[in-house]
């Protein structure tokens, strides 16, 4: 191996260290402050000298975070679940059956997508107070499974398009129904692509703060990002710096799980995607 290639492998796996620090960095200094406490917190310290676990005894056991936290997963999750089924349906009829204006559905529903939250909340406020779902957790699971579904439809409609042909054939010869086709047949073959696509669902449900703050009133109601924000009272030396730090390594922990578990189908799923589409 001569010298250039030395120094090329060298510079890549450089660019990656430095990569991997700027996005490691910040959630590990998390941990780090929320084990710290007193005036501990206001020393720079990259190496734990003392672990404290107050800050989270003061999360989980005062106030109202565990029943958002709580509230947070039953949102996310029930998201998911109605983003999935209705868009593997929705893409079943966009990507398999002929109709006319179907790409001009397709982009309609790409369009939508792109309206930022903040140019619907207003009418998407008075549509969740109509119904009658106001500061309860279907209020937020109805607007983010409407903000989740363009994209999940897109890429599932995508990545059942490239599905090959023959097998449907094979399925309505045995006399397989369109529902037997879709359970049976595609969802086996799309896990990659359900599996990213939920994840992406989930940590968008999961983090969403102007929705949550906007459609819930009430502790019983909130999910944690806006139990996180109300943390963060009164002047800058009364904040409770090392509470916040600990909810909210508390709230990223069990994502950073998820895509550890999940990682090889979201590869797939993403890869998938990119060489069909």
């Amino acid at each position: 191996m001569n010298a250039w290639a030395i120094t090329k492998r060298a510079s890549f796996y450089l660019l990656v260290l430095v990569i991997v620090v700027f996005a490691v960095f910040p959630f590990y200094y998390a941990i780090l402050t929320s084990f710290k406490s007193g005036s501990d917190l206001f020393r720079i310290t990259y190496w734990p000298e003392s672990i404290s676990l107050q800050n989270y005894i003061n999360v989980l056991g005062v106030g109202s975070f565990p029943r958002n936290f709580l509230n947070s997963v039953f949102v996310a999750s029930i998201t998911v679940l109605l983003a999935l089924f209705l868009a593997v349906t929705a893409s079943f009829a966009l990507a398999r059956v002929r109709f006319r204006g179907r790409g001009l559905l397709l982009m309609t529903i790409l369009g939508v997508s792109m309206f930022p939250q903040i140019a619907v909340l207003a009418g998407l406020f008075e549509l969740i107070r109509f119904i009658g779902i106001y500061n309860t957790p279907w209020a937020l699971i109805f607007s983010y499974t409407i903000f989740t579904l363009p994209f999940t439809v897109w890429v599932l409609t995508t990545f059942m398009r490239d599905l090959p042909i023959e097998i449907e054939e094979a399925a309505i010869v045995d006399g397989a129904n369109p529902w037997i086709i879709i359970t049976r047949v595609f969802l086996p073959l799309m896990w990659p692509a359900l599996v990213t696509t939920g994840l992406l669902a989930f940590i968008g449900a999961w983090n969403e703060f102007l929705f949550a703050l906007t459609f819930t009133i009430s502790n019983d109601t909130r999910t944690v990002p806006v139990a996180i924000a109300l943390l963060s009272g009164g002047t800058q030396h009364e904040i409770p710096w090392g509470s916040i730090m600990a909810a909210s390594v508390i709230v990223t922990v069990p994502l950073v799980v998820l895509v550890l578990i999940f990682q090889r189908k979201i590869v797939s799923g993403l890869t998938a995607g990119g060489v069909k589409g």
